[in-house]
């Protein structure tokens, strides 16, 4: 499969406009909580773990918009599964952790952010938007228009990502006050958001037929491979492209049936990761608490 792909050039399979992004947000970084943060703000240098914590947000962001993975899942269900369950699940918890707190102050700082955000944090509307939008986006009808126009595409994305940050929020903002929640309701809305994904991953297991034309279909598959593959790469191989079956050793349908269960398990594994943490830093601190001796009460010697 590797070598096949690489008929579609290293801009398609590189993105190296992306990459200078990704690198102009690392240098950005750097510089703001670095040399320039004296300009915004007293605190020190976030400590190297939260600065690497960022930069490996980073380099998450760039495998799934800017590696061959986003090529990829412009061919295979199953790359698309990896590329949506790396950047819902795992980057937005990357970003969090890696921001400083100061510059998350600032965020909430803003009038109108400030507003705005303060109402779509909150804990029961953040889990279903976030869950109902990405379930929408799967819809068959919903996902093939959005692979078939750039802006539409780029846009979905875009509000699907801040979404899942406002989902994230409830259970590991680094702001105190925003994190109010019993860890056993922390746990408990993961395990809500997980139940919420299991079930639409199922629809897409157990489907009998391809859901998608977006991968089953030659004319749909062609435009869906423009939003990555350049115009003129795509005029030049015009009449030697057959379909995505010609670059993956399964069916549509197996590939469609491997990336429902992919989604469903990477989505576990993360979950039930923070859930786990949760729950044994709450065992521990529960531990830890020393309940006094009943006055008055006797002592055996």
């Amino acid at each position: 499969m590797w070598l096949d792909i690489q008929v579609f050039g290293f801009r398609a399979l590189w993105s190296p406009y992306f990459m200078l992004f990704v690198l102009g947000l690392a240098i950005l970084y750097y510089l703001i909580t670095g040399p320039m943060r004296y300009r915004f703000t007293d605190d020190d240098v976030p400590p190297v773990k939260q600065q690497v914590t960022f930069y490996i947000a980073l380099v998450v962001l760039y495998i799934v918009k800017g590696s061959p993975v986003d090529l990829l899942s412009h061919i295979m269900l199953t790359a698309h599964m990896i590329q949506t369950a790396l950047f819902y699940f795992v980057l937005p918890v990357l970003l969090i952790k890696g921001i400083p707190v100061w510059i998350w102050r600032k965020v909430f700082a803003v009038p109108i952010l400030r507003t705005v955000l303060n109402i779509l944090r909150k804990p029961i509307l953040s889990l279903l938007m976030f869950n109902a939008m990405l379930a929408i986006y799967h819809v068959p009808e919903v996902f093939d228009f959005t692979k078939s126009h750039i802006i539409v595409h780029s846009i979905v994305h875009i509000v699907l990502l801040l979404a899942a940050l406002l989902m994230w929020w409830p259970v590991i903002s680094p702001l105190p006050e925003h994190t109010q929640l019993h860890p056993l309701i922390k746990m408990g809305y993961l395990a809500g958001s997980a139940t919420i994904i299991t079930v639409a991953c199922a629809l897409i297991i157990f489907s009998s037929q391809p859901m998608y034309m977006a991968y089953s279909s030659e004319g749909a598959w062609i435009t869906a491979m423009s939003l990555c593959v350049p115009q003129d790469v795509l005029l030049g191989l015009e009449g030697t492209l057959s379909g995505p079956e010609m670059f993956s050793p399964m069916s549509t349908l197996h590939d469609q049936q491997l990336g429902g269960v992919l989604m469903q398990i990477m989505q576990t594994i993360v979950y039930s990761f923070t859930i786990g943490r949760i729950f044994f830093r709450w065992f521990k601190r529960e531990n830890l608490k020393i309940d006094p001796m009943p006055v008055g009460s006797d002592v055996i010697k």
